[in-house]
């Protein structure tokens, strides 16, 4: 059975462990070369905000979604990002928020775009700044990249198994 999309839902994230991901942020353009954003071994952060979503949501999802055990470690053991620790590569997916509605896709119950864009930074930013708190991750040089909200981006995922996880708010 498929997901029901609730009116008092907030958030949909799909979080997918990976072993590098690269993510074009800005394509080529007269002279300019492409513009990446890359991680190696981590998580992926896929976000989708929907009407209704406030900032008062953001450090709940940031406390659950960093510290849900789901990453593996070498040995099969599962951690969270904190724990392992993992690089976070957050990648703004509109798309999440669809409905079916005949043969097309609907996105009636995403949020407006300068809401969610204020939404994203916010999220972006906590969890830049929780991750750089926490020691085991500052002393290990994990990153926090990013991809450009409202833009098209390509993403290019190397995966040791589809290890992909839904969680609404």
């Amino acid at each position: 059975m498929y997901p029901v999309l609730s009116s008092a839902m907030a958030a949909r994230v799909v979080l997918q462990q990976c072993l590098s991901a690269r993510l074009l942020v800005k394509p080529a353009a007269n002279d300019a070369a492409a513009e990446y954003v890359q991680i190696q071994r981590g998580t992926l952060i896929y976000i989708c905000f929907f009407k209704g979503a406030s900032l008062e949501l953001i450090p709940r999802m940031i406390k659950t979604l960093l510290n849900v055990k789901l990453c593996e470690d070498n040995e099969g053991n599962h951690l969270s990002v904190l724990d392992l620790p993992a690089n976070v590569l957050i990648i703004p997916q509109a798309t999440l928020g669809g409905k079916v509605k005949g043969r097309a896709m609907q996105y009636h119950d995403n949020i407006g775009k300068e809401e969610g864009k204020e939404l994203y930074a916010h999220f972006v930013a906590l969890c830049e700044k929780e991750l750089a708190s926490n020691s085991k991750c500052a002393d290990s040089g994990v990153v926090v990249k990013h991809g450009t909200y409202g833009n098209r981006q390509v993403l290019q995922v190397d995966t040791n198994g589809p290890y992909t996880h839904l969680i609404e708010f």
